[in-house]
């Protein structure tokens, strides 16, 4: 079954992609050095052993992305894609791509082995794997009933 948020069901708050985005200079067709590309797209889904984040990162190389804990408990995936080089004699006709910095951050749970995260990136997607600690069952012994 699949569940589409609220926020996609109501015409009157529908999301603008471009919010957020500076408007382009009128002496260029690129955005301004300090304008931040669409922040990462991210999922995260908790499996019986471990919380899984999948963000894509189409186009960067992994020394362009940095996965780090903070302050013990939160995840911060962040990285840059570097501006395409503006050539005199080319003549652009649209330029969609963005670049920039992007930082997206996650409070772990409790339950995070945050000394463990292991991540990987394949075809423009990182996986980043946090396992999760075991829940302890709690110990339970019957009580005799006396007379």
């Amino acid at each position: 079954m699949l569940l589409i948020p609220n926020f996609l069901n109501r015409r009157s708050n529908l999301l603008d992609p471009f919010e957020g985005f500076p408007p382009l200079s009128s002496h260029s067709n690129f955005p301004s050095e300090t304008s931040s590309f669409a922040a990462a797209n991210v999922d995260w889904k908790e499996t019986q052993n471990a919380h899984v984040f999948k963000a894509d990162v189409p186009g960067l190389k992994k020394e362009e992305v940095k996965v780090e804990i903070e302050d013990g408990r939160v995840l911060q995936i962040s990285g840059e894609r570097s501006q395409e080089q503006e050539e005199k004699s080319d003549t652009w006709h649209r330029v969609e791509r963005s670049s920039g910095r992007f930082s997206r951050r996650f409070r772990l749970p409790e339950n995070a082995k945050v000394e463990e995260v292991k991540a990987a990136m394949e075809n423009g997607v990182l996986t980043v794997t946090v396992p999760k600690e075991e829940v302890k069952r709690p110990d339970v012994r019957p009580i005799q009933i006396s007379d």
